[in-house]
């Protein structure tokens, strides 16, 4: 009793010191944000000797936030929308479709997930341009549509298998298309999985930079990402005004992530492992 207990006490001080490395970058760029340069330069680990608020009026109005926030809305919304509308219909059509179409659709699809960004970087802004969906919030979303489906059909697809067919066919007989069958019954059961993949790629694409860099070049449809880049020259960095929007830049994803990520290890385990 006193090996086991001795034991926990070990394991639960190396998850505290792990968890105090994870949250130092948090520390170090919430309360420098509140310093001016000067007092961060002076001494970066300290706490701040009267709470400086200019930092984030500054980057408020230097980065246009409420227009960058809401670019950034947009394209997360319009995309997460697509990802899960467009997977989760293609994951339960290949599984109620079995066959050697469907599977090698699948092996498809799960393929493409180990094709690296960098190496089809170059011939997709190729595309991009010739479509003319670069500085397009549009044609964003369709190229976030194209990398995200990928994943998400996976985690359906295997999500899928544990849903007993017998709704479907109860559904069916009572006068159910196919469409209201997948919506109305098989859909709602999806709700563990969806709210992983919802908060995985609304991480992603709310805080993805080199998409943006490589699409938007256009001031007005910038993310909040791509304007804090305004404060990086090449001389000289605003280190409080970058830190000050940094900080307002993850607020409103660390929110979405506190009320969501209890879905994240259900819904990968059962969509992943099950089946």
């Amino acid at each position: 009793m006193m090996k086991s207990t001795r034991k926990n006490s070990v394991i639960f001080f190396l998850l505290l010191l792990l968890a105090l490395f994870f949250t130092m970058p948090v520390y170090f760029t919430v309360i420098n944000s509140f310093k001016p340069l000067k007092e961060i330069v002076t001494s970066y680990t300290s706490m701040p000797e009267s709470f400086y608020l200019g930092n984030y009026i500054k980057a408020w109005i230097k980065t246009d936030y409420p227009r960058v926030f809401l670019n950034s809305l947009i394209i997360t919304v319009f995309s997460l929308v697509g990802i899960i509308t467009i997977s989760s219909m293609a994951g339960y059509i290949l599984v109620r479709t079995p066959g050697k179409v469907s599977w090698f659709l699948f092996i498809i699809i799960v393929s493409s997930m180990i094709i690296p960004f960098h190496s089809i970087m170059i011939p997709l802004i190729i595309v991009i341009k010739r479509l003319h969906f670069s500085n397009s919030i549009p044609g964003i979303i369709i190229v976030y549509l194209g990398l995200g489906c990928n994943f998400a059909i996976f985690l359906y697809h295997g999500f899928v298998k544990t849903i007993p067919k017998e709704l479907e066919e109860s559904a069916l007989i009572d006068g159910c298309s196919q469409f209201q069958t997948f919506f109305k019954i098989v859909f709602p059961l999806l709700t563990p999985v969806t709210s992983t993949i919802a908060v995985l790629d609304a991480l992603w694409i709310w805080n993805d930079f080199l998409l943006p860099l490589l699409l938007l070049q256009k001031r007005s449809v910038k993310t909040i990402p791509l304007s804090q880049y305004i404060f990086f020259g090449q001389y000289y960095s605003e280190w409080g005004l970058a830190l000050a929007g940094l900080t307002l830049a993850v607020i409103p994803v660390i929110i979405f992530y506190i009320f969501m990520q209890k879905y994240i290890v259900k819904g990968i385990t059962a969509g992943a492992m099950k089946g």
